[in-house]
């Protein structure tokens, strides 16, 4: 079996959209975009389930791809999300993606309409053979309602252009299995499990806490994939508490009201995602405060 490279790896950011008055805030944007620039994240990840793609027009989906992509300007990679239960709307943004000249783009698996197995192959079969562009499968039974079986991931990852999948099932056995029965590289989609999943093999991390603390997650990161085992190990359990809390409510209400407490974004969601519940939010406040995020 010959070893698929490692085209994306290390720490990347799920990255949200900041919205003001119903509208993208292209200069919160900004900011958020340099911060990551400064504080090491390795690749940019706009647009995906963090940066709330499913209540964005079309338009501001390719509008914000297009945005991220000419700001970032080729110093860091960018993967952008161009996920749908329908093939051809995935088509139509994965084809945008190439003619901004993203760096990959991240799949999800379609949601709602509930493919079989051989109808998630087609799915990505029919883009990867339309677009020559690296494509990263996308597991996430939670939100979708159908998972990926590692035996699909295997056929799957027989095909040039599809280069990783991110696995956020939860699942250490459907990781292991995926690495039993194919060389596609892993990335994990869980921040609860980036340590674990790099320790058995996963090449990096698709993060929602490297929202608010890029740097550390960095660390975590660089340590387990230099074989630095007790450093990784000690970030992890400093990280744990927030990789808990931010999921305390659907995301990404938990992750924008931080970097609205941090004074990053204004923690604007829309709806039908509403502001976390006060005890929630105080719950948030305190393990922001522990790690000195926040005052």
């Amino acid at each position: 079996m010959s070893k698929k490279k490692s085209v994306f790896e290390g720490s990347m950011v799920a990255l949200v959209t900041p919205f003001r008055n119903g509208k993208v805030d292209e200069q919160a944007l900004k900011g958020l975009l340099d911060f990551h620039l400064k504080e090491g994240t390795d690749v940019v990840v706009p647009c995906g389930t963090t940066g709330e793609s499913a209540t964005m027009s079309h338009e501001e989906h390719r509008d914000t791809m297009t945005f991220v992509v000419e700001y970032i300007n080729h110093r860091i990679p960018v993967i952008c999300g161009c996920g749908s239960n329908n093939t051809e709307e995935a088509l139509g943004l994965v084809r945008h993606a190439k003619k901004i000249k993203a760096d990959g783009v991240l799949v999800v698996t379609p949601y709602y309409n509930k493919p079989t197995q051989e109808g998630l192959f087609r799915h990505y079969e029919f883009l990867a053979s339309r677009v020559d562009i690296p494509i990263v499968l996308y597991n996430v039974p939670g939100r979708t309602g159908v998972s990926i079986a590692p035996e699909t991931v295997a056929r799957l990852s027989r095909i040039d252009n599809i280069v990783a999948i991110k696995e956020a099932s939860g699942s250490m056995d459907q990781a292991d299995q995926i690495a039993q029965l194919c060389d596609l590289p892993l990335l994990s989609g869980e921040d609860s499990l980036n340590f674990p999943l790099i320790a058995t093999g996963a090449r990096g991390v698709i993060s929602v806490v490297a929202n608010i603390v890029p740097k550390l997650v960095k660390g975590l990161v660089a340590a387990a994939l230099g074989g630095e085992m007790e450093e990784a190990l000690s970030l992890h359990k400093l990280l744990y508490p927030l990789s808990k809390v931010v999921f305390i409510e659907t995301n990404p209400i938990p992750v924008k009201t931080a970097l609205g407490m941090m004074g990053m974004i204004k923690a604007e969601l829309r709806m039908p995602l509403c502001e976390m519940r006060p005890e929630n939010k105080k719950k948030l406040a305190d393990t922001l405060k522990g790690l000195g995020v926040v005052k």
